[in-house]
């Protein structure tokens, strides 16, 4: 609709727009795994923009996921021809079943903050022209002022630690919120009462101080904590929202939880699979590798047995439902993952177990305070005060920086090197770990190219098709041709599961799966003229492989190799990466099993892995890692994402995260050090809010200079 100046000219187009029937719209997610540059992400939105129907598509490239508003009639099949055609790998997603990106709990925390920051630099103002020694009518002013700002912004901004208190102690337990919500209460109700008598003494700033620093670490606690996002929910979000299910009446598209045991479904090249079932119908090659780890497609025949999971990467093919909804691999899959990532969950930081012991201690040591202090004197009001400068003077604001502080340092500098932490506690988790266990396909080996059997004049032509495509055959042709110059193609196009078409001076040429050009071989080059040209690929160690398995060693590390692939390959590249444990044909489950009997044993296991069939033992390892090629499931399992794919960063991670874990303890040493020192001054009764401000301040930035200090890793 254009913007027009003159009302009556708009209420015409407006009127005739409100004429017309509104076409009903709907958000579409898909998963884009290949994308890998601004390149792509450009030509996914412009590919979509310019279907007929489509209002709108974002490119997540953080998530390798794009959200498409369309009109209903605009049907997933259309959006995936578009992509698939112009080169683009992409499976839908469950929208419903995927977590939101709004983050309302951060925003609240960042507003709180501000509010807090603001209070607490203008009761700070107040309080100094107290200490400088204002007259008794100015210091009680200006302490009336001070409680105006402080009630308000502290009810309002300590909100958090109230809840979480209160909740602790409903279930009959103590955590870290409980000693800093106490203190913030009795801080300013003390103040208040102060205040209201003409007494000398305000703890206003000191309350907001408090507040105001533990908010940033809480927002600091938060931010890494959001990063972990369920992996159980991206493996069920996989599934398609609707099936195509062949009847007598003809083929109709039906909601996934429609389909029942026995309905025959129809999957179109490139679909991916939502139940268990048996193929009856169609010529494909199948993509298992997300389920078994196997690194070539395997073809199908009649009979036999598919899971939900696997890509069919030609078709049509037909498929018998034999497991559909929970049954499902698929489900159980994420079902492991879940409880998986619940049994991790359980695991106690370093400052929840640090707070196991403060908080009561802080409480007793207030109480006898007071206790000592109305047998000596009888003064209810002194001893009340001496009780509430021990718990100001003893407050939590470093301990509860320690951890955070030095999790956020790290984070960033790891960070720059391509490695995401998306664990509150990945770093002490991944301290821990004593064995690492790799998978093969994808972690450790990538696919090579040998051009064998071309003649030099194909090679141009070849290596053209090969940049048209992100399959990661075709990257492996690109990586063995780094010297050629490409040919200049036209009528570029691209079908999943078959390959790459094109013309050269108006010849076809092609490149793909053999059988889409009637060739025996599994990936061919073929040209009109000269006919189909089998390509020959090799599975290849990743460089640096063997290098970071001798240093894992060499710190005291042990590996292992668990694959799902055949023994020859298995055992064939751990003796040429130096792992002395290998396994082989190893089932998703058999990987979980695996991982949980070495954690029987009392090892702290980190899984390296890629695959959906490595997502539940990603899950269920002590920590794990996984490069951002992998799936998004498997990303999301993973406590930290490798960004560049660059597995032999790992040793560096492992370095970096038992530094943090050093500087960790190092921060709550400190601050223990601190209340040592602080207690005995504050139950004496030299405490006064001068001193309890600067001793406040002074332990919360020897936490954070501690935690932001460069230091090698270990």
């Amino acid at each position: 609709m254009s913007v027009s100046a003159c009302p009556a000219c708009g209420a015409g187009e407006l009127a005739a727009q409100m004429g017309r029937p509104e076409a009903t719209h709907s958000q579409r997610v898909f998963s884009l795994p290949a994308i890998h540059c601004a390149g792509c992400i450009r030509g996914v939105e412009q590919t979509l923009a310019g279907l007929q129907g489509v209002s709108n598509a974002r490119v997540n490239f953080s998530l390798k996921r794009v959200v498409v508003h369309a009109d209903d009639a605009v049907s997933d099949a259309d959006l995936l021809a578009a992509l698939t055609d112009r080169g683009f790998e992409a499976y839908p997603l469950n929208s419903e079943l995927l977590e939101s990106d709004f983050d309302a709990r951060g925003r609240a925390l960042l507003w709180r903050i501000g509010l807090a920051g603001f209070a607490v630099m203008n009761v700070m103002l107040l309080s100094i022209a107290v200490w400088s020694g204002a007259p008794e009518a100015t210091r009680d002013l200006f302490h009336w002022i001070s409680a105006m700002i402080a009630i308000p912004v502290t009810v309002i901004a300590a909100q958090p630690f109230f809840a979480s208190a209160w909740t602790a102690l409903r279930g009959g337990r103590m955590n870290m919120d409980v000693p800093i919500a106490l203190a913030v209460a009795m801080t300013v109700g003390m103040s208040l009462y102060e205040t209201s008598l003409g007494g000398r003494h305000a703890y206003f700033d000191a309350a907001l101080s408090l507040t105001f620093f533990l908010l940033i670490g809480r927002y600091l606690d938060h931010r890494m904590r959001r990063a972990a996002r369920s992996a159980a929910k991206e493996l069920t979000a996989m599934e398609p929202a609707r099936v195509r299910v062949e009847t007598p009446e003809g083929a109709r598209d039906v909601p996934l939880a429609q389909v029942q045991v026995g309905d025959l479904l129809a999957i179109q090249a490139g679909g991916r699979l939502a139940v268990d079932g048996v193929l009856e119908d169609g010529d494909s090659l199948l993509d298992l590798s997300f389920i078994t780890g196997e690194a070539d497609p395997v073809p199908s025949r009649p009979g036999q047995v598919v899971t939900a999971g696997t890509i069919a990467l030609t078709g049509p093919i037909k498929v018998r439902a034999t497991a559909v909804g929970d049954d499902s691999t698929l489900r159980r899959l994420a079902a492991l993952v879940e409880v998986a990532e619940n049994a991790r969950g359980k695991y106690r930081s370093l400052s929840d177990r640090a707070a196991a012991t403060y908080a009561p201690g802080v409480h007793i040591l207030a109480a006898l305070a007071f206790i000592g202090w109305i047998w000596a004197t009888g003064d209810l009001r002194l001893a009340f005060n001496i009780a509430v400068a021990v718990l100001i003077i003893t407050c939590p604001c470093a301990l509860g920086l320690a951890v955070p502080a030095v999790a956020t340092n790290v984070t960033a500098r790891l960070f720059k090197k391509g490695v995401i932490l998306k664990s509150a506690t990945a770093l002490e988790r991944l301290s821990e770990v004593d064995t690492i266990v790799f998978d093969k396909t994808g972690t450790l080996t990538r696919s090579a190219f040998d051009p064998v059997g071309l003649t030099p004049d194909m090679l141009p032509t070849l290596k053209a098709l090969a940049l048209a495509s992100d399959h990661p055959l075709s990257q492996a042709v690109v990586a063995g041709l780094p010297d050629v110059e490409p040919a200049a193609l036209d009528n570029v196009s691209e079908q999943a599961g078959f390959g790459v078409r094109a013309q050269l001076n108006g010849v076809p040429v092609a490149m793909g799966a053999g059988r889409a050009f009637g060739a025996e071989a599994q990936t061919v080059f073929w040209t009109q003229t000269e006919g189909a040209q089998p390509l020959t690929f090799s599975e290849r160690p990743l460089d640096g492989a063997a290098e970071m398995i001798a240093a894992l060693h060499a710190r005291g590390y042990q590996t292992r190799l668990i694959s799902g692939d055949s023994a020859t390959r298995v055992t064939a590249l751990a003796e040429a990466l130096g792992i002395g444990s290998a396994a082989h044909g190893v089932s998703p489950e058999g990987k979980v099993d695996m991982v949980k009997a070495l954690t029987g044993e009392g090892h702290r296991v980190l899984m390296v892995g890629d695959g959906l069939n490595d997502t539940a033992a990603l899950a269920s390892a002590h920590a794990s890692i996984a490069p951002s090629s992998a799936l998004e499931a498997s990303r999301s399992a993973a406590d930290a994402v490798l960004l560049g794919g660059d597995v032999t960063l790992i040793p560096e991670v492992l370095a970096e995260a038992r530094t943090a874990l050093a500087r960790m303890q190092q921060n709550v040493f400190l601050a223990g050090l601190y209340n040592v020192i602080a207690v005995p001054v504050a139950a004496i009764g030299w405490v006064t809010p001068l001193v309890a401000a600067i001793a406040m301040s002074a332990s919360s930035i020897t936490v954070i200079a501690n935690a932001m200090r460069k230091g090698r890793a270990q």
